[in-house]
């Protein structure tokens, strides 16, 4: 019996479930359902936030929730309670505080340091969440959310700056554990999980790092007791792995994993959550052959007044994947079918943050080998001029005329690499971002997905080779 309120998700198609229940998702209305059917119990960790929020009142009211407990839940999503416990475990995550008074925000600020991640204490889809960079950022944050009081405390963390953000699902029956795959992300810590590319197998995270994902992971769903599927996210940084968050239910990874490794997620889950134990379903890791990479579809083009700059709150509406033998190849297709797709030729646009410059060599230099003729704003070109990378100096939009915009209006621009670090960068080149949505060209806002790109672009220079299903895929799994 499936219950949904949502008219644009596979779920309420006619032939999904037995029945089909299209009604609020309120304590009211889901206790008259269960009222009304008997079910053997209900099932919260399909949904999202919202069925974990209802899942403590309807476990109250005598509904059996299968899977994982509400106390479990409630566990994971309270930052203090799931803190100690990680303390317990001995797993590291960012240094924290909960501020219920602007005071306080800036005595746990002064103690973390610089820049910070600031979120109300319950939150869905990163919403309201924000990076501070100065004490300033912090006040404006806390003059936006109405006053911040012990009722309404903020939640303050250390924001972990040039990370390698990725994902790990598990699989698990209150005692065992199996982790199938773990998720890369393209864009760094700090954009939100939903809006950032993410690839399976990870191709620059090293074994090691990866073992200490899977120990993690199995570490804390035992913990948590978690009956079903679990997601955790962590950061790598300084060459240590941080424990960000754990979501004791689905996440938007599941149908990734599911087709990429030939595993039916949601099918295991639900047998576990009704009584299998792990060991009866056979599981085991496997070597994957082929890439699979998802990246977000943005709704920016709707939007054209709206910087389209990516950070915590989650502005994706969709989601697409890639498939190849190859990530670059398989990076290319996810970015096709996420249009604008990404050039094979013609003039590349590099305006990056100081900051990051250091990181830009290699992604010039690639475009550069490829045929790409390179234009940059005047401390981008100063920097590969240094570096004997050949640029075209290019003006901004308060330099005079011709500038970058008339060169993206007029078509002279097939792609555009700018990277708003801080926040000063975030205001000044948001018109930048604007006009390439404007005029449909491809963009890139940080660098990660910049080298991604241009390795996407040789690969299907050497060829895309044939088309291929799923099964196909999934066949040379098996052998």
């Amino acid at each position: 019996i499936m219950v949904n309120c949502n008219p644009e998700t596979v779920s309420t198609d006619y032939d999904t479930s037995d029945k089909l229940y299209f009604e609020p998702l309120t304590v009211e209305d889901v206790l008259r359902i269960y009222e009304r059917e008997r079910p053997e119990g209900a099932i919260v960790q399909f949904g999202g936030q919202t069925p974990l929020n209802l899942a403590g009142e309807l476990a109250a009211n005598g509904v059996r929730i299968l899977g994982t407990t509400p106390d479990m839940i409630d566990l994971a999503e309270d930052r203090d309670r799931f803190r100690r416990m990680m303390e317990r475990l001995g797993i590291p995550m960012p240094e924290s505080g909960m501020a219920a008074s602007e005071a306080e925000a800036i005595a746990i600020a002064a103690r973390i340091g610089y820049p910070l991640m600031l979120r109300p204490s319950f939150v869905l889809g990163g919403r309201g969440m924000r990076i501070a960079y100065d004490e300033q950022d912090l006040r404006e944050y806390i003059g936006d959310a109405r006053g911040v009081t012990p009722d309404r405390p903020i939640l303050i963390d250390r924001f972990l700056d040039n990370a390698l953000e990725c994902e790990a699902d598990a699989l698990a029956d209150g005692e065992d554990v199996f982790v199938p795959a773990i998720m890369e992300h393209i864009e760094q810590a700090g954009i939100h999980s939903g809006d950032s590319a993410c690839v399976i197998p990870p191709v620059s995270i090293s074994p090691e790092h990866q073992a200490t994902i899977r120990e993690y992971t199995q570490r804390i769903a035992r913990a948590l007791r978690v009956v079903g599927l679990m997601n955790m996210q962590y950061a790598i940084c300084g060459g240590r792995v941080y424990c960000l968050e754990a979501n004791p239910r689905a996440s938007r990874t599941v149908p990734l994993v599911s087709k990429v490794c030939n595993l039916p997620m949601a099918r295991l889950a639900t047998r576990l959550m009704t009584g299998a134990r792990l060991a009866e379903l056979h599981l085991k890791d496997v070597s994957l052959p082929h890439y699979g990479v998802k990246e977000a579809v943005m709704p920016f083009p709707m939007f054209p007044e709206v910087d389209p700059v990516l950070g915590p709150e989650m502005r994706s509406t969709g989601e697409v994947l890639g498939m190849a033998d190859s990530f670059g190849l398989a990076y290319y297709k996810a970015e096709e079918a996420a249009p604008p797709a990404l050039p094979m030729e013609g003039t590349v646009l590099m305006t990056v943050a100081e900051r990051d410059r250091a990181g830009l060599a290699p992604i010039a230099r690639a475009f550069h080998e490829l045929g790409f003729r390179i234009r940059a704003t005047e401390g981008t070109h100063r920097y590969l001029t240094d570096l004997g990378i050949p640029s075209e100096h290019i003006r901004k939009l308060h330099e005079g005329r011709p500038h970058l915009v008339d060169a993206i209006m007029n078509r002279e621009i097939a792609l555009v690499i700018n990277t708003p670090i801080g926040k000063r960068g975030q205001q000044d080149d948001s018109y930048i971002r604007k006009s390439a949505i404007k005029y449909k060209i491809p963009y890139l806002t940080t660098l990660a997905a910049a080298q991604a790109a241009a390795r996407g672009i040789a690969a299907v220079r050497k060829g895309r080779g044939g088309v291929r299903s799923l099964q196909d895929y999934h066949r040379a799994i098996a052998t």
